[in-house]
C-alpha cells in the first residue's frame, strides 16, 4: 500500500488526479477501522491531515465555509450560535479522542446512513464543495448522497468544503441510541426553523439507504405556520400540528430490522423525535 502526504491542497488534488485509486485519509476514525478489520484495503493512502486550507471554518455575511477538515471537536464549541444543529450534533459523536480527529468532511466522504452531521447539514440547506485539479463545483447535501457508502464523488475529486446559510432561527438535533454518546443512532432527527422565508428545514438518519429529507413533513409545517400566522405572532403551536409533523416524518423514512432495532421501532423513534424537536425549536423562536 502506498502512502501519500502532500502538503498543499493544489499537491492533494493532483496525487488524486493522478492515483484516482488513493483512499482519502483525514482523522482516520472510519478508515483505519475498516483497515484494522480487513473490510477494505485500498492500493494508497492519501493523508489530507497537514493541509491547512482544510482546517477550521469562516463567515462570510449569511454564509458558512466549513473545511473539510473542520473537527467535531471544533463545530461543537465554536458554531454554537451559527450553526446549533449542527454543533449538537457534533457534541454527540464518540469519545473525546475521537471528536477531536474526526472531520465534517470525512464523515460525509464515508456517505453513512447513520452519519450523524448528515441530518442537521440537511435540514440547513447546505451544499458541498467538490475539488479536483480542474476545477471545483458545488453539490446540494441532499443530491451528494446516492445509497449506502456511495457519494457523488468523481475519481479525481476531493471534498473541499460544506456551505451553510447561517442560522436564522433555532435548530435542533436527537438521536436514539443505547447511549448518549459513543454510539450509532439507531435513528436520528434534525430540525431548522428558517423564519426569514418561512421555511422548515428536516434531515433524517439510520433510517434509511441515505440521509433523508422528509418533504412533506416541511411543506405540511409551513402551510400549518403559515395559515395560522403563527411566524408573526409567535403563538403556541398546537399538539396536534406538531404530533402530524412527527407522522410525516416517520413516513418519510425508509427503514430496516438490523441488530440495532427494528423498522417498527425506528419509524415509532422519528415520529416521537420529531414531534419534540418541533417543540423545543418553537419554544425557542417564541423566546428569542
Amino acid at each position: 500500500m502506498d502512502f501519500l502526504q502532500p502538503r498543499s491542497w493544489s499537491d492533494a488534488l493532483a496525487a488524486k488526479t493522478n492515483r484516482p485509486d488513493a483512499q482519502p485519509l483525514a482523522g482516520g476514525t472510519d478508515v483505519l477501522v475498516d483497515l484494522n478489520f480487513d473490510r477494505h484495503r485500498p492500493a494508497a493512502l492519501l493523508d489530507l491531515g497537514r493541509i491547512g486550507e482544510l482546517a477550521g471554518w469562516s463567515r462570510d455575511d449569511d454564509a458558512l465555509r466549513l473545511g473539510a477538515g473542520l473537527t467535531y471537536t471544533i463545530a461543537a464549541a465554536e458554531l454554537v450560535d451559527d450553526l446549533p444543529g449542527l454543533a449538537m450534533a457534533a457534541r454527540t459523536v464518540g469519545s473525546p479522542q475521537i471528536r477531536n480527529r474526526g472531520t465534517i468532511g470525512g464523515n460525509l466522504g464515508s456517505a453513512s446512513p447513520a452519519g450523524d452531521a448528515h441530518p442537521p447539514l440537511l435540514a440547513a440547506g447546505a451544499e458541498v464543495e467538490l475539488a479536483s485539479a480542474a476545477g471545483s463545483r458545488r453539490v446540494p447535501i441532499r443530491e451528494f448522497f446516492l445509497g449506502p457508502k456511495r457519494n457523488a464523488l468523481a475519481p479525481d475529486e476531493l471534498i473541499a468544503a460544506v456551505l451553510v446559510p447561517r442560522a436564522t432561527g433555532p435548530q435542533q438535533f436527537a438521536k436514539v441510541g443505547t447511549r448518549n454518546a459513543m454510539v450509532i443512532a439507531v435513528c436520528s432527527f434534525a430540525l431548522a426553523l428558517h423564519p426569514d422565508h418561512q421555511r422548515v428545514g428536516t434531515g433524517i438518519g439510520s433510517a434509511g439507504p441515505v440521509p433523508l429529507v422528509a418533504d412533506d413533513a416541511e411543506c405540511f409545517c409551513e402551510g400549518a405556520l403559515a395559515e395560522s400566522d403563527l411566524w408573526s405572532t409567535r403563538a403556541a403551536i398546537e399538539e396536534s400540528t406538531r404530533r402530524r409533523f412527527g407522522e410525516l416524518v416517520a413516513a418519510a423514512a425508509r427503514p430496516i430490522d438490523d441488530v440495532r432495532g427494528s423498522a417498527a421501532y425506528r419509524s415509532h423513534a422519528l415520529s416521537v423525535l420529531a414531534a419534540r424537536a418541533l417543540g423545543w425549536a418553537w419554544a425557542d423562536y417564541r423566546r428569542s
